[in-house]
């Protein structure tokens, strides 16, 4: 591309977003908090496809899944540990968003239903971490269970419209 092109590109961009509600500190609207969330949610589920893809570049190897040692080697106090360690986060984030989103709605503040969504979201990828330091500390074969409950809280985290419209307006 050429430098003008850019230069008019980062032009537009610019002002886009000094139009935008973010930059003139307007409240943003039901419809762009919605909106936030949804790019939240994909933004963090497109993080866990990159932590597959990194795993594969960085230790090919695990991929060949050869399941001849049990799930529980190489030490199985260490492997329950991080069991446990993955599945309370995958739990307390459906207890935090369920709290955020009574909050919000109590408060009628929709803001709130975000910070729920980012604290159970970041639960979620918790869980996948997880999986990612048995695989890269450990050779872990079965590292692919921790990043399939990880995904599947995100998935299960879908951010709902009517959540956001109980916070927002009064019944």
């Amino acid at each position: 591309m050429c430098s003008a092109c850019i230069s008019s590109a980062l032009r537009e961009i610019s002002f886009a977003l000094k139009s935008s509600a973010i930059m003139t500190n307007k409240k943003p609207t039901l419809v762009e908090q919605y909106q936030i969330l949804v790019i939240i949610w994909a933004s963090l589920l497109v993080s866990q496809v990159l932590f597959v893809v990194m795993l594969f570049v960085i230790k090919p190897d695990l991929f060949r899944f050869e399941f001849t040692q049990s799930p529980l080697a190489p030490s199985w106090p260490m492997i329950l540990a991080f069991a446990v360690a993955a599945l309370t986060c995958f739990f307390l984030s459906f207890s935090f968003k369920k709290r955020f989103i009574e909050r919000a709605a109590a408060e009628q503040k929709p803001e709130l239903m975000q910070n729920g969504m980012i604290m159970a979201l970041a639960l979620c990828e918790a869980s996948s971490l997880i999986g990612l330091c048995l695989a890269f500390a450990f050779d872990y074969q079965y590292f692919f269970f921790w990043l399939a409950v990880g995904i599947l809280g995100i998935l299960l985290h879908y951010p709902k419209q009517d959540d956001l419209l109980a916070a927002g307006y009064k019944k």
